[in-house]
């Protein structure tokens, strides 16, 4: 096994200067450290008391004084210069080609193409609990849908959160920013080859932190302009229909989708939640009885447990209805009882 001892390769200008600034300012404290041991080595050996030294007394030496004072300003003027440039750089998202805004959930990303009409969650795809799935190289790294651009044109991201703060980190792009609820904050990469490129969010935004990956596909110009008319092909054909009528069969599975997906880090795939912090679902009388009530949380999220959230604006009619019957349904709830799009289509209308 190989051991990283340095920053990922960079593909990107910004993250070349990142890369150069890193190793300038390594060599700097570097000189610094040998210089300063040297130094006190040499004064220890030569000047021990045991060889007789005497330790010679002198006060308000003027030389030495601008000497420490003049020698730790200049060094400081010279890593103060590249890396003020780095960091204008970094924010400097002018003059960008596309713009991309990026939502931060708990566990994962929002990707909307301001100029395209595009959107879509980004979510992880490793099982968890696969033995096979350990031995992978990409191992909690990976999504089903990545963040997918063309190279050679400039992106800028506009990030913000929905729930808690996240971090949008990407090293080889040179990227990092935190996304934070209430605000909107921008940052920007150009990729400058093909590639897929990895990364995560590195905040402490909760439990199952380390399942929030980012995947950044860079493609040609021509590979990225078709994947995009295949995306929105495909995002039109599975548009649903909130009036259409669903079968409970149908409903159940794809509610269980939704609650691999979405649901399963918190309240468990035994539906048996985690005690102390996220309410069981197995045989609970919000799944079992109160049906309205049920409605209002999925969609709204709850006052008592800021850690449910609200999945109004990150699930359609369709998925929440679905999620609802499935969890109605399942861990031997057994009510029988299905939820329509268009329930959750009133309900949403009512609250908003």
């Amino acid at each position: 096994m190989s051991l990283a001892l340095n920053l990922q390769e960079p593909v990107t200008r910004i993250a070349e200067q990142e890369f150069h600034l890193h190793t300038l300012l390594l060599v700097i404290t570097g000189i610094i450290f040998l210089g300063v041991l040297l130094v006190m080595l040499y004064a220890i050996v030569r000047h021990r008391k045991v060889a007789g030294r005497e330790a010679k007394q002198f006060h308000e030496n003027t030389t030495v004084e601008i000497l420490w004072t003049v020698i730790p300003f200049l060094i400081l003027i010279g890593m103060a210069l590249p890396a003020t440039r780095t960091v204008l750089a970094q924010k400097s998202a002018a003059g960008a080609d596309m713009t991309i805004k990026v939502t931060g959930y708990q566990w994962k990303w929002r990707y909307d193409y301001m100029d395209e009409n595009l959107g879509f969650m980004s979510h992880l795809a490793t099982p968890r609990d696969d033995p096979a799935a350990l031995a992978r190289p990409d191992y909690l790294l990976e999504v089903d849908e990545p963040l997918v651009v063309p190279v050679g044109r400039k992106v800028r991201l506009l990030l913000t959160a929905n729930d808690v703060i996240h971090s949008w980190y990407v090293p080889a792009l040179g990227v990092k920013q935190d996304a934070i609820p209430g605000f909107l904050r921008d940052t920007w990469f150009r990729v400058d080859k093909p590639g897929i490129y990895r990364g995560q969010c590195t905040e402490l935004c909760g439990k199952d932190h380390g399942y929030m990956p980012i995947v950044v596909d860079a493609r040609s110009e021509t590979d990225y302009r078709k994947w995009l008319d295949e995306r929105k092909k495909l995002a039109m054909a599975a548009a649903d229909d909130p009036a259409k009528v669903w079968k409970l069969p149908d409903l159940v599975v794809r509610g269980e989708k939704v609650y691999t997906q979405n649901c399963v880090a918190c309240h468990q795939a035994s539906g048996k939640g985690i005690p102390g912090t996220f309410p069981a679902l197995a045989g609970s009388p919000i799944a079992t009885k109160d049906k309205p009530g049920h409605i209002n949380i999925v969609l709204n999220g709850s006052k008592r447990n800021a850690a449910m959230q609200a999945w109004g604006k990150q699930l359609s009619d369709t998925d929440i209805a679905a999620v609802i019957t499935y969890e109605r349904n399942a861990w031997g709830n057994n009510t029988g009882e299905m939820v329509q799009p268009a329930e959750i289509h009133k309900a949403r209308a009512g609250t908003s």
